[in-house]
């Protein structure tokens, strides 16, 4: 293990000599200087250092003062501030100022010893563990992927995967985060076989697990109260490992009663899931009863304008009484605030239903600005944004007004996830192919077979037949279609950006979560 660099700067640095043998004896390295401004100099030059000792009062620049320069430069480093004043405001001060820890003069070296183990070796420590109990899960993990498991078990694998992603991410152990991203890429192979063999059958026998068009009669109606008022929030894009991290802020005003989950229909796109989500049908049963709402792909105009005919639809053909409903979506700033201002006006309805689609443009707009591919370079930066993005948002805002002033039931779901793709397959179409990077619908399709899912007669799965001839392919994995044409450019273009439309654990297997406030 490489030895835990310190620099320490004090002005009476050779008073503290039998210190720092001590320290060395005990395997650490010791970087010393006698002001601020060689301490600053020092942490400009070497980026290695894993923690500052900084004595409070030295000629030239205080203490203080260094620290501040030191916290613009390594923002995140660790220091501990060492003093001969217990004045309480100059702690204040100090804390104030993001220290990790402080020791009075004259300094104990078993204390000083304490300090690291807490600060550094205590990291050390939670990453060994970590990395050690996923260790011993992983074969069990492994051998599990490749036994043959139903709908409720591939669940229960894709969870925890995700929960060791997290872990690991917090832990810091990029050994194990590369061993846990093989062994997701083994478990997406593995359920995009079983998907193969049963997608079919789920569709002609209706013995799957709920998906989208069952959503709202199996996992919403049923908890509607007349006496709470139910809001449910669709945000779109929504996966797992994001409802995870949403989770810990949710949490602060609401406890959780069931975390469930679906299945998204194929496509897993908004077009196809989301209208399947509130008409309570296939694509092919809305295209056959609401004609007048339902666009194929090549349609021209928006495929989701009438999400809300659709969901009053429903609710007049399941529910069959009056229920209060309300539909909102929000697209843009202007109606999140909006959305903000009246919420305690929706506390009249029996159900309002809420579609945010920050995380869809968030994930659209990463495709396309450079700076957001950097911001969400992978997992770990696309869930922080999440986070980062709900804990400032209207809508947490809005949640939180809601419980101050009244009791709600809150059910948070989405309608498909996505995948970092970084695979590209060759599919060769017609113009009146579609463009999406994870499915394609055509008549005349040329394409590698071992890389698809691929449907002949759209009606068995539940999907409307633009064309007598038309076909849909489904990417599987970490595939990404691409045309021949410009190939290259298109691979660079969108190889690691996160997509949807095909199959993967984190497109199919969807959150549905119902809360109520604390």
């Amino acid at each position: 293990m490489d030895k835990i660099k310190i620099l320490w700067a004090d002005d009476e640095i050779d008073l503290l000599k039998p210190q720092l043998l001590f320290l060395e004896k005990k395997g650490y390295e010791v970087t010393t200087v006698t002001n601020g401004h060689d301490a600053l100099e020092e942490i400009q030059d070497n980026n290695d250092f894993d923690v500052v000792f900084l004595d409070e009062s030295m000629p030239g620049i205080t203490g203080l003062e260094t620290l501040a320069k030191l916290k613009d430069i390594r923002p995140n480093i660790p220091v501990v501030m060492i003093t001969k004043n217990e004045a309480e405001t100059v702690m204040e001060e100090a804390i104030g100022s993001q220290i990790s820890d402080y020791l009075i003069k004259p300094v104990n070296p078993n204390q000083i010893l304490l300090t690291l183990k807490r600060l550094i070796d205590n990291k050390r420590l939670v990453r060994e563990k970590t990395s050690s109990d996923y260790q011993q899960e992983f074969r069990q993990i492994l051998m599990e992927i490749n036994s043959g498991l139903n709908y409720q078990e591939w669940v229960d694998v894709y969870k925890r995967i995700i929960n060791w992603e997290i872990k690991i991410d917090e832990s810091q152990s990029t050994a194990m985060a590369d061993i846990l991203s093989m062994q997701k890429n083994e478990a997406n192979n593995a359920f995009s076989k079983y998907i193969q063999n049963n997608y079919l059958d789920w569709m002609k026998n209706g013995n799957g697990p709920v998906m989208s068009d069952r959503l709202l009669r199996e996992k919403v109606f049923p908890y509607l109260d007349e006496k709470v008022p139910t809001i449910m929030l669709l945000l779109d894009n929504l996966r797992y490992d994001q409802w995870k991290v949403i989770e810990t802020v949710l949490n602060q005003e609401f406890r959780i009663e069931d975390e469930d989950y679906f299945y998204s229909i194929l496509p897993t796109t908004t077009q196809y899931s989301r209208n399947a989500i509130f008409a309570g049908m296939l694509p092919s049963e809305i295209e056959r009863h609401y004609k007048q709402w339902w666009k194929n792909d090549m349609d021209e105009g928006g495929k989701n304008n009438h999400e809300e005919d659709l969901f009053r639809a429903q609710v007049k053909r399941i529910i069959r009484k009056d229920v209060k409903v309300d539909y909102m979506k929000i697209t843009n700033v202007a109606k999140a605030k909006q959305m903000e201002d009246n919420i305690l006006d929706y506390l009249h309805n029996d159900l309002t239903v809420i579609v945010y689609n920050f995380i869809d443009m968030l994930s659209h707009a990463r495709t396309e600005m450079e700076v957001l591919k950097e911001l969400a370079g992978d997992e770990k930066a696309y869930r922080s944004l999440t986070l980062s993005w709900f804990q400032n948002s209207p809508l947490w805002s809005a949640l939180q007004r809601v419980t101050d002033k009244s009791d709600v039931n809150l059910i948070v779901t989405t309608d498909h996830g996505t995948i970092r793709v970084n695979t590209p397959s060759r599919v060769v179409g017609d113009r009146e192919t579609t463009t999406n990077l994870r499915y394609k619908v055509g008549k005349n399709l040329n394409y590698e077979k071992r890389d698809v899912l691929e449907i002949r007669d759209p009606l068995e799965a539940g999907l409307p037949r633009p064309n007598v001839s038309s076909t849909f392919i489904f990417a599987k994995e970490d595939k990404f279609f691409l045309y021949p044409n410009n190939y290259n450019h298109y691979n660079n273009y969108y190889r690691n950006t996160f997509q949807h439309g095909g199959i993967s654990l984190e497109e199919m297997i969807c959150p549905i979560i119902r809360l109520r406030r604390r």
